[in-house]
């Protein structure tokens, strides 16, 4: 948008959204609606070039007809009928914590019947978010081994998880 169309927008709202809002909302009762209006109607007084290159007052009476129309419309629309003001706000749904508290005490099981240096990998791995690297320095064994128990590991954990029902 140029300079000058810009200068002529702002004309155009400085001119009529003051009355078209007052207009819509006595039309509507409420605030934001009126707020909608007058943006809509502005915006199809912009959109139509030949009714701004009439007198003021046409240009005001179409305005004020545009409005009319635009509360008529929302008031007839299917998504205004639906919907029903109610005092306060429906409650939020929560979620149940009960399944995630299953499923921790099935990992927790199955992780205990793993071998304490193939849970020392696993934990370090999944829990605790350590590199290879670092859990092969911190267990103080070289990284081929933390990769061979983490792959053992893994295999057991599959095989008790499943004993449990709890996968393929």
């Amino acid at each position: 948008m140029g300079e000058e169309d810009a200068t002529r927008l702002g004309a155009l709202y400085d001119a009529h959204a003051a009355p078209i809002r007052r207009y819509a909302t006595r039309l509507t009762g409420d605030a934001a609606a009126a707020e909608d209006v007058v943006q809509e109607t502005l915006l199809r007084a912009w959109r139509t070039p030949r009714i701004l290159a009439d007198d003021p007052e046409t240009v005001r009476s179409w305005m004020f007809t545009v409005a009319r129309h635009l509360v008529i419309d929302e008031a007839r629309s299917a998504h205004h009928r639906r919907e029903q003001p109610v005092a306060e706000a429906p409650e939020v749904e929560m979620r149940d914590a009960t399944d995630a508290v299953f499923d921790q005490m099935l990992v927790e099981e199955a992780l205990a019947t793993l071998s304490e240096p193939h849970r020392a990998v696993v934990v370090r791995a999944y829990f605790g978010g350590m590199s290879t690297a670092r859990i092969a320095q911190e267990l103080t064994i070289p990284e081929g081994t933390v990769k061979s128990r983490m792959h053992y590991a893994l295999r057991a954990l599959r095989l008790a998880l499943q004993e449990r029902g709890v996968t393929r």
